[in-house]
């Protein structure tokens, strides 16, 4: 008898065993796909973990369905870091398996499957089975999986799926979502016929009569001379050039260019603006380091002689990005790969830009916004260590990709909080999780930050880590001018403006006098976080959440920020019938309308997660900012992570203490980084730079360890705190949230559950909890903390608590509660 063990895309903790034949046993290996049959007649891809002869003893082994691999498409290394992430962040190896793969590699019997709109088919190409799913898909828009096996009288379906999808014939519903088409970039190009010196006499000749067509092509010849002088030769190939750019150079219209594509002197051609293919050719200027940089990239050397993880602490615009360039150039020698994460979208736009001028066609990028095609693509390229893969850049999911020689892992901005999976699980750490597949391949790893989280400054300075510091910025600009502005003092003398005091006011006035550029900072999207009754008080909340509504005025509707619940705003209150409402607070979308008012003249834009969905809503923002088209740029958090703007002067931070606030240990660590990351956005060039900090607490010394750039007091004096309130670095903190729709049973749930833990656990336990919102999508919420400090054995902790977890599991009238486990809750 021969058996496969393999893991299925479901949140189940187990594997399970299925029975093959004995040339299946020697055919199928590690890592490959197989289509298998799991409950009453449901069909999922499991994945491949060992082949072996040990017979299950609870239940019969079923017959798997169908390999869909020819070769293994998941490595060993793989496999053993999501076995990794499943215990330490206690979830199940299921969910792992489904977060990492991308959904177009599992097919399950859920996924609806339609025709490929504007494709032509060859009927005749196809087998009796791709051409009866053909058929069906001519009658009905998509099709169940369930269906087509129905239709083909078969459960083994799986393969001629696979093939229509390889033929460009069928898609999956979950890409059918995607409408963001690429941009596609018109171009021109004189015809063929008139290339040589013969050609362009004719082509004049041709042009007698028509003046303004003459003019375009004049035009055309000369930006295609100026790219030519900026190139080395004469002989070089002239740069492409676009319908859009010679029309304002000729000061002319499209139809005319039109009429010349017609009359066959101009080709037209398109070229796809943004999927990763750069096969330009790679910038020749030599990259090199100042002073300050290069002994910093030998003392990181020095440093991953002993240690395997450095921590690079340099102050904002300090040039952190060419070293990492420097180093990758060291490890691409090598022929290894370099895996680079980045916490936001928003900044794998313009570090493309960056590396690919150094690395050429090496460079991938890997992240959700890409569809399913696309991350295909750079899976199979990674998995075959191409070319085109050597430096893969990505958000944290780029952890997962099957890395087979992976020499070195840069983390940057590595404090950032979108480092660590939230919702659903895996609720894995990238930061963290990179430093342990970077120990499977024995490779390096590079933590870079201004502002260090906590953990990782604590762990260089007591030695596990290496430490390298840059305390200068860049050509050694300044660092920026820091003004603190107080608002109780400044609404007392009537000296605001809306939300604008006289102070910023007239700062924005002198840079965008000079020609410079300005970012504002508010952490809130929307208009404003509450509308309320001026006469009975009552504020609209959500009917599923407990929370109030958030105002958006350019819909103007009232939306909930946590479950999507939206209604048009009322025009009287719901509670009275007054019509005095007013909003109170702001968000981005009321300071962009302010701003209208205030500088009527310059354009305004807006950053945040409203103005950026879409696959390349990012670009489109970052890029207009950059050209110059926007003067004012207004955003959320979005705006503070390593974005390089060299025509920012001032930056405004609207009200800090938004962030001081929050229930959180972490609250002011967290303000201190954003306001530090913000501030860092302005003056990086020649000129020194400005922040206004508008506060209600200037006073604060979180606020004066930003105005101060003293990032050492402010890691004393949370450090102090933590030790005292038992926090990470001393304790490592796990979360339990439990989530049921009925208040009492959940009450009852939690109170049981805190009980056995408190009894059994002799760490400190704290709970249960009602949250600041206790109410999302109308299940009832309630937290537990549990915090193991140094002293006690992690493993042994969490082996304990997933027993009572499965106890919990087993009483029948708590069955219902739904538990999730956060580890290392940050």
């Amino acid at each position: 008898m021969h058996f496969v063990e393999v893991i299925l895309p479901l949140s189940l903790a187990k594997t399970f065993t299925y029975s093959i034949s004995e040339t299946e046993y020697h055919y199928i290996k590690k890592g490959m796909r197989l289509a298998v049959p799991f409950g009453k007649s449901k069909i999922y891809t499991a994945l491949v973990i060992e082949v072996h002869q040990r017979k299950p003893v609870l239940y019969e082994a079923k017959e798997i369905h169908q390999i869909l691999d020819e070769r293994p498409i998941v490595t060993e290394i793989q496999i053993a870091h999501w076995q990794w992430i499943s215990s330490y962040y206690m979830c199940a190896i299921g969910d792992v398996y489904r977060g990492a793969m991308p959904g177009a590699l599992l097919l399950e019997n859920e996924t609806l499957i339609s025709q490929k709109p504007d494709v032509f088919v060859d009927e005749s190409q196809l087998s009796d089975d791709e051409y009866l799913i053909y058929q069906a898909l001519q009658l009905q828009t998509s099709l169940k999986v369930q269906e087509i096996i129905s239709i083909l009288n078969k459960k083994n379906i799986f393969p001629v799926i696979q093939k229509l999808i390889d033929k460009n014939i069928l898609v999956l519903q979950e890409e059918m979502q995607e409408t963001y088409k690429p941009k596609l970039v018109r171009y021109v190009r004189l015809h063929s016929k008139y290339q040589s010196d013969q050609g362009l006499v004719e082509l004049l000749e041709t042009l007698k009569g028509a003046n303004k067509q003459k003019e375009i092509v004049l035009s055309y010849f000369q930006l295609s001379a100026t790219d030519k002088t900026r190139g080395e030769t004469e002989r070089s190939v002239a740069k492409p050039i676009t319908v859009k750019k010679l029309v304002e150079a000729a000061n002319s219209s499209s139809a005319i260019v039109k009429a010349l594509i017609e009359k066959e002197i101009f080709e037209e051609y398109f070229i796809q603006h943004d999927r990763i293919d750069f096969s330009g050719k790679k910038g020749e200027k030599q990259l090199l380091l100042s002073e300050v940089q290069q002994n910093a990239f030998v003392e990181i050397k020095n440093s991953f002689a002993q240690k395997e993880v450095c921590l690079l602490h340099g102050v904002t615009s300090s040039g952190k990005t060419e070293i990492y360039i420097k180093l990758i150039e060291e490890y691409l020698a090598t022929g290894k790969q370099v895996l680079y994460l980045l916490p936001e979208i928003a900044l794998t736009t313009q570090l493309v830009g960056r590396l690919s001028a150094y690395f050429g066609n090496k460079v991938a990028v890997f992240h959700s916004k890409y569809n399913n095609n696309e991350r295909i693509e750079v899976w199979n390229q990674v998995l075959q260590n191409s070319e085109k893969a050597q430096i893969v850049i990505g958000a944290r999911s780029a952890l997962f990709l099957p890395f087979s020689n992976l020499g070195f892992i840069i983390v940057d901005e590595e404090h950032e909080q979108t480092f660590k999976q939230v919702d659903p699980a895996p609720r894995y750490h990238a930061r963290d999780a990179a430093i342990v597949l970077a120990n499977f391949f024995r490779a390096k790893v590079l933590l870079g930050s201004a502002t260090p989280s906590i953990e990782t400054f604590f762990n260089a300075q007591s030695g596990k880590y290496g430490l390298v510091e840059i305390t200068k910025r860049y050509g050694n600009v300044m660092m920026p001018d820091i003004e603190l502005v107080d608002l109780k003092d400044k609404y007392f003398r009537k000296k605001m403006t809306g939300h604008f005091s006289d102070t910023l006011i007239d700062g924005i006035g002198a840079a965008l006098l000079l020609g410079e550029q300005v970012i504002l900072f508010q952490n809130r999207r929307g208009y404003s976080p509450l509308l309320e009754c001026m006469r009975c008080g009552h504020v609209p909340q959500c009917q599923q959440c407990d929370v109030s509504l958030t105002y958006h005025k350019h819909k103007n509707q009232l939306r909930c920020h946590y479950c999507g619940y939206s209604i048009a705003k009322p025009t009287h209150c719901h509670s009275c019938s007054s019509i005095d409402l007013t909003t109170k607070g702001f968000g981005t979308e009321q300071i962009q309308q302010e701003l209208l008012t205030l500088f009527p003249a310059h354009k305004i834009g807006r950053m945040d997660q409203d103005t950026t969905r879409g696959k390349f809503g990012f670009e489109k923002i970052i890029d207009s900012f950059k050209n110059k088209e926007v003067d004012i740029l207004v955003g959320t958090q979005m705006l503070a992570k390593g974005l390089d703007f060299d025509n920012v002067s001032l930056v405004g931070i609207m009200n800090a203490d938004n962030m001081l606030f929050h229930p959180d240990f972490r609250a002011f660590e967290r303000s201190f980084q954003m306001m530090t990351q913000v501030s860092g956005r302005s003056g990086r060039s020649e000129k020194r730079g400005k922040v206004i900090i508008q506060t209600y607490n200037p006073n604060h010394n979180t606020i004066q360890q930003v105005t101060n750039n003293d990032y050492l007091a402010m890691y004393k004096e949370q450090l102090y705190d933590r030790q005292i309130y038992k926090y990470p670095p001393y304790f490592r903190i796990i979360k339990l949230t439990l989530k049921h729709r009925e208040f009492e049973k959940l009450k009852e749930g939690a109170a049981w559950l805190y009980q056995v833990m408190s009894q059994n656990l002799n760490i400190p336990v704290l709970g249960p909890e009602e949250p600041a919102i206790n109410r999302i999508r109308n299940e009832y919420i309630r937290t537990i903390l549990i915090k193991i400090p140094q002293s006690s054995s992690v493993a042994s902790t969490k082996k304990t608590i997933q027993k009572m977890l499965n106890s919990f599991d087993a009483v029948p009238q708590y069955r219902a509660i739904k538990v999730t486990v956060n580890v290392d809750f940050y």
